[in-house]
């Protein structure tokens, strides 16, 4: 049986939360910021995919660098969106989830740079 991937899972239920707080957004007539969120809150979960079937480890370590910078961008919009108060609904569980996504992300980019040098 193959062990569970934390980070597979936890930004592949972030990217459903995230295209559920876009229909929200859109419900609201936000539809720029909206749509930025939603490229780059999915786009986290598919570069991590992209990199659990990566050629070599620097396709690994590309891909998930990626997802690290698009976290990143992610926290980003977020937080765009929470002090410009475009929008009532709460954002603080979507920063806590993201930040922990960044935190995973920094450390796995980290320990493959410290095991490829």
């Amino acid at each position: 049986m193959k062990k569970k991937n934390i980070i597979q899972s936890k930004s592949f239920d972030f990217a459903l939360a995230i295209i559920t707080l876009y229909k929200n957004l859109i419900e609201k007539k936000e539809f720029v910021i909206s749509k930025q969120l939603l490229r780059s809150g999915t786009s986290i979960g598919a570069n991590i995919e992209e990199s659990l079937a990566g050629f070599s480890k620097k396709d690994f370590l590309y891909k998930m660098s990626i997802s690290s910078k698009e976290a990143r961008e992610t926290r980003y919009w977020l937080r765009l969106l929470k002090h410009s108060e475009l929008t009532s609904i709460d954002l603080d569980s979507y920063l806590r989830d993201i930040d922990q996504i960044i935190n995973i992300l920094t450390s796995i980019v980290k320990t493959t740079q410290e095991r490829n040098s």
